[in-house]
């Protein structure tokens, strides 16, 4: 039995900054995928981390009639770590695996977001890792979690040349997640566009097997220009959406109120910072946010935890370098403009 399958992954938990070990779903299947048969049988390999077989299994895992919740769904939820006064509504209106998944929260009363014109939100309840992809910064990493040009799109020169040598924070979602994204920053919406792609998993001995599945899913690009009347006004900022195994499809539902009158996001629309913008439907899912260079500066102690060397991580045994991910809730902030002093544009 490999080192990998009997590592512990943790992280650390943002609020208390205590070190978490994670129970990563369906582990044994996800090692079986992605070492044997990855290598030994690739029609197979391809089979399962196709578009066909995906939606397969998350009909299977969220919508078969077999699949629905029965008894105390408050017992259910608090078993896998959701907390039922959390949901907007009812809990016991959460009567299958998939409303569980595509609930709502009372953001607006839970996760209040601090009135700082030049900070960056995390767009979801997830596990965030920051990196650079200039050699110039301390959060650089050069074996990258993603070739930059293909998640960017290797067609979309422009904004290929806008965010080189950028920086950017990696949201991993998990399964009892909030799985809706939130605009991390206020901007007019540039570009948005799908790339098609394949559903490889997001669990973290995944992401260190494969090779760099973040760009080889499908996913949504959404190019921000925050540099406009009421804008963060931190340059350009991409969000892109990844979808993962089971995951259906990534729904875009802009509301600015709540989670009224969704909208879906186009070109030239203007969002406000910390507003629903896509549900993930479902399974587990990451968001990545790039940034230009030089144009934000990540909160410390997301940059400090990332170095920690006393937390188990598997992305540090699969990179070479301590990688600590911090568990970071959704509005919260993760990073801020940089003054004219730290080199940035006010």
């Amino acid at each position: 039995m490999s080192s990998m399958k009997l590592m512990t992954h943790q992280y650390i938990e943002r609020d208390t900054r205590q070190v978490r070990d994670e129970t990563l779903v369906a582990d044994p299947v996800i090692n079986a995928i992605y070492s044997p048969v990855r290598e030994n049988a690739g029609f197979l390999f391809n089979l399962l981390v196709s578009r066909q077989m995906s939606a397969l299994l998350g009909a299977a895992s969220y919508d078969f009639p077999f699949r629905r919740l029965s008894g105390d769904r408050g017992a259910y939820l608090a078993a896998r770590g959701i907390d039922s006064a959390e949901v907007d509504g009812d809990p016991e209106d959460l009567d299958s695996y998939r409303k569980v998944f595509e609930r709502h929260i009372r953001y607006w009363d839970l996760r209040p977001m601090p009135d700082q014109p030049g900070a960056v939100m995390s767009p979801a309840d997830s596990r965030m890792l920051v990196g650079s992809f200039s050699q110039q910064v301390p959060v650089f990493v050069k074996d990258k979690f993603f070739e930059f040009p293909e998640l960017i799109g290797p067609d979309k020169a422009l904004w290929c040349s806008a965010f080189r040598q950028g920086d950017y924070a990696v949201c991993r979602l998990t399964p009892e997640k909030y799985h809706f994204n939130h605009s991390p920053v206020a901007g007019r919406v540039a570009d948005i566009y799908e790339i098609n792609g394949c559903f490889h998993s997001c669990n973290p001995g995944a992401v260190v097997k494969a090779v760099t599945p973040y760009s080889k899913n499908r996913r949504v690009v959404t190019v921000i220009d925050t540099d406009v009347p009421g804008g963060t006004r931190v340059g350009l900022v991409a969000m892109v959406e990844v979808a993962a195994m089971m995951i259906g499809r990534i729904v875009q539902c802009y509301s600015r109120v709540r989670y009224d009158t969704p909208l879906d996001v186009v070109p030239g629309m203007f969002i406000e910072k910390g507003c629903p913008k896509s549900l993930f439907r479902p399974g587990s899912s990451t968001t990545i946010l790039i940034f230009q260079k030089g144009k934000i500066r990540f909160s410390k102690d997301i940059v400090e935890n990332l170095n920690r060397r006393d937390v188990r991580s598997r992305f540090s045994m699969g990179f070479g370098r301590s990688l600590v991910e911090t568990e970071v809730r959704v509005r919260s902030v993760i990073g801020r403009r940089k003054t004219k002093r730290e080199g940035g544009k006010t």
